[in-house]
């Protein structure tokens, strides 16, 4: 029988080579990281999730809570939450799905609020509604929502904060 040889480090996101023959399989060779690919120094927000994708707020280092935007005025800014990868029933998700699912999120953690935030009195006669490192709810496509290094982050009005919750499993989405 013919041996036959499938070269696919060109194709993009490849990382290995695959070797048909009419004998007994070979195990699958990784190949090496190019060097260009490696990982920066450099913390960014994917490293504060611990158990992908369980966020650990704690895990939020000062330099990367510097880095981020602050937000303006009545502004908020929050950290919407990603969700488990799987399903009660040990069923993996698609990244697709939980990305998906993120866009359509009602469940956020705030990271900074702007200097003018719940300081009106006479729409907050008593007093913030939610102040930073709190899990908070919100409408589902409340806010501005744009990427930094990690992850999507979102930008809210201070009254756009529906309320504050303790853990953020506790709130299940509908479809």
């Amino acid at each position: 029988m013919t041996k036959s040889k499938i070269d696919l480090s060109a194709a993009p996101n490849a990382a290995f080579q695959i070797k048909a023959e009419s004998g007994p399989s070979e195990p699958i060779k990784k190949t090496e990281k190019a060097p260009e690919e490696k990982k920066s120094d450099k913390p960014n927000l994917a490293d504060a999730y611990v158990e992908k994708p369980r966020l650990n707020p704690e895990m939020i280092g000062k330099s990367l809570l510097d880095r981020m935007p602050q937000p303006t005025g009545w502004r908020l800014l929050v950290l919407p939450y990603q969700g488990q990868g799987k399903t009660a029933g040990g069923i993996f998700l698609p990244s697709e799905t939980i990305e998906k699912s993120q866009v359509s999120t009602q469940v956020g953690y705030v990271l900074k609020v702007g200097p003018l935030a719940y300081a009106d009195k006479e729409k907050f006669p008593s007093g913030p509604w939610c102040e930073a490192k709190q899990w908070v709810l919100f409408a589902r496509y409340a806010g501005s929502r744009f990427q930094i290094d990690g992850g999507e982050v979102r930008i809210l009005n201070d009254d756009e904060i529906l309320s504050t919750i303790l853990d953020p499993e506790d709130i299940h989405q509908l479809t």
